[in-house]
């Protein structure tokens, strides 16, 4: 009797353990698959390479320059500088609205080339650091001026004094240490700007093939007369 109490209980032992064990675990790569079903790898796997979708890469988003910050550019951006058009060049011919010194000191010099004698101009050349500049060396001005001329004695030169000074005049280098009133006004304004009655100035001055060769440059090339707003006689030059 005793040994078949022993039986039952070892029965009830086993059978509790199995119930309280649990099934083993399976990874989801063990579980059986569905017939007929494909598995994502094998998806992946049967795709051919050109078909399989683009990697998709970061877009690039393109930063500023933190340094800087520019309008957006318009055709007047592109418009280089020397070649932007100019602004109006204000044409004097009243010397009596201009300083008293100028006025005074182109009276002087029109007074010593209509003489026809061009040692009256040494006075008005000035000395030193204030010396007129009539060339591109050092010598004596006077010199210089008779040897600018068609004829020894400076009487073209003093012609051509004469007729510079007795066109229209312009203020350059307005507000700087460079400004003065400058003879004949054609200095600032481009030969293609020049007007039918401008023109007959400037031929007082130049013949037809002088115009012509100052066509190819642009700008007017023969004499100019300096005199700055106190009065000093600054240069009188030829050239651009």
């Amino acid at each position: 009797m005793r040994a078949v109490r022993l039986s039952a209980l070892l029965l009830a032992s086993l059978f509790s353990s199995s119930l309280l064990t649990p099934p083993a675990a399976f990874a989801l790569s063990e579980l059986k698959q569905i017939p007929g079903e494909v598995s994502q790898d094998q998806k992946a796997k049967d795709v051919p390479a050109e078909e399989k979708p683009a990697e998709k890469v970061p877009m690039q988003i393109p930063m500023p320059d933190p340094l800087v910050n520019k309008p957006a550019r318009t055709v007047k951006d592109d418009i280089v500088d020397d070649q932007a058009p100019a602004g109006p060049v204000e044409v004097l011919s009243d010397v009596s609205k201009i300083p008293p010194a100028v006025a005074r000191m182109r009276e002087l010099i029109v007074e010593a080339a209509a003489s026809g004698d061009i040692e009256r101009l040494r006075p008005l050349l000035g000395k030193g650091p204030t010396q007129t500049q009539v060339g591109e060396t050092d010598a004596d001005p006077i010199e210089t001026l008779k040897g600018l001329s068609g004829d020894p004695q400076g009487i073209e030169i003093l012609a051509i004094l004469l007729d510079v000074l007795s066109t229209g005049f312009v203020l350059t280098e307005k507000g700087t240490p460079d400004e003065a009133y400058v003879w004949p006004y054609f200095t600032e304004k481009p030969l293609a700007s020049l007007t039918p009655p401008e023109k007959v100035d400037l031929f007082r001055l130049v013949t037809a093939g002088d115009f012509a060769e100052m066509e190819e440059g642009g700008n007017y090339n023969f004499y100019r007369v300096g005199i700055t707003p106190d009065g000093q006689w600054k240069f009188f030059v030829a050239g651009d």
